[in-house]
């Protein structure tokens, strides 16, 4: 299919004016607030009403095992390969037939994200940051979302860290959701990424006060009562 024909295509499916904004920012300019969040790695994670999911095999990711992300991952594998050769610390999750069907990444120092955003993460003493976490849709909506976080907190509080932090794009509502689900809190900061061109991009961070994610949470739901008599 030419380059032509993909367009018209797309514009078929999406729109003119949806078409318009995805060449925009993939060619011309793009706008992404990355919102600071953290928590503490021993608060109990608030009640959830997600789904179970078939048992699955964590191992920790090495050099010499990232062939397991072939089949659901096959364009991550040499960036498996490469996070794990600079010592951070992953885990995947193996169905039966050892296919990596869930990852998560933890750093406990300063993380460049050289293969996605393209800047610096500061991580302080006693911190880790949380990056990389994905999950096959076959399991989105399941406990797997909360047990692949929890488990590598386990493994990272084993290494000293007391804190987790993370970035998450602020369009990115289904994530969002989930850092509340999870008991996040925002920090009052932005890592604003800016691109230009499709070739350059540009970092600063800004802070806020108040919260970001208020329309997000669910109500408050009012205590029930018994009927009157």
């Amino acid at each position: 299919m030419s380059a032509l024909q993909k367009l018209n295509e797309h514009i078929k499916q999406k729109g003119l004016r949806a078409t318009f904004n995805t060449l925009w920012k993939r060619y011309v300019f793009f706008h992404w607030e990355l919102l600071w969040m953290e928590r503490d790695l021993v608060s109990p994670v608030p009640p959830h009403n997600l789904k179970p999911y078939p048992p699955l095999r964590l191992e920790t990711i090495t050099t010499s095992n990232v062939e397991a992300f072939g089949k659901y991952f096959g364009d991550r594998i040499e960036t498996m390969r490469e996070l794990a050769a600079e010592g951070h610390t992953g885990h995947m999750y193996l169905d039966d037939q050892g296919n990596a069907a869930a990852f998560i990444w933890g750093s406990a120092r300063n993380y460049h994200d050289r293969h996605y955003y393209g800047c610096w993460f500061a991580v302080k003493a006693g911190e880790f940051f949380e990056f990389g976490g994905e999950l096959t849709r076959a399991y989105w909506g399941t406990t797997l979302s909360v047990d692949l976080q929890l488990n590598l907190w386990k493994a990272m509080q084993e290494q000293g860290c007391n804190k987790v932090v993370d970035v998450c794009e602020f369009h990115n509502i289904p994530a969002l959701k989930l850092h509340i689900r999870m008991g996040y809190q925002e920090q009052g900061r932005i890592m604003n990424v800016y691109g230009l061109f499709g070739r350059w991009r540009f970092y600063r961070e800004t802070r806020y006060s108040g919260s970001r994610l208020d329309g997000l949470r669910k109500p408050a739901q009012p205590p029930v009562t018994a009927p009157a008599a």
